[in-house]
């Protein structure tokens, strides 16, 4: 039903962006990016999170990692991830298949500032196999989402530093 809810969107927001469905699983940004041929970082994963008494979605760059001082400025408050039962009820796709578009509820959207080096993202298509190749700027159009920046700088991230002799 989920895949099906993706279909019926871009079939009356965007007819001309196909919905991708591999043989293979594509529920990790890893296996997402072996079953349709691109860098890790172009798959554009989506988070639930709760924020407050709010829930929202956030779509990444696959290799992000949330910043949480700059998610709670942004967002105003911690950010929490939902648990997968709560995952699946308020967006109608199963852990693995979650994004922005289809939704079983209407949830505020935002698009990370990292998916802006990309001309063309792969988020999932409300399955644990299937996608769609679309461009971060028209995702975020399609689906009203607000432009933040709340994932780790790459360069400033503690687990990328050399270990202290």
């Amino acid at each position: 039903m989920s895949l099906e809810s993706v279909r019926a969107f871009f079939a009356s927001h965007a007819p001309d962006i196909a919905v991708l469905v591999s043989e293979r699983s594509s529920a990790t940004v890893a296996l997402a990016a072996e079953a349709f041929g691109v860098e890790p970082a172009r798959i554009a994963k989506t988070l639930s999170l709760r924020v407050g008494d709010r829930v929202v979605l956030v779509v990444t760059k696959g290799t992000a990692r949330l910043d949480n001082k700059k998610a709670r400025a942004a967002l105003g408050a911690k950010p929490r991830m939902l648990e997968a039962d709560e995952v699946v009820a308020l967006t109608g796709h199963p852990v693995g298949g979650v994004c922005p578009f289809g939704l079983a509820t209407p949830l505020p959207v935002y698009c990370d500032v990292s998916l802006k080096a990309f001309d063309e993202v792969l988020p999932a298509a409300g399955s644990a196999n299937s996608a769609v190749r679309i461009p971060p700027l028209r995702m975020a159009e399609l689906v009203g989402a607000a432009w933040v920046d709340v994932c780790q700088d790459p360069v400033t991230r503690n687990d990328d530093l050399p270990a202290a002799p």
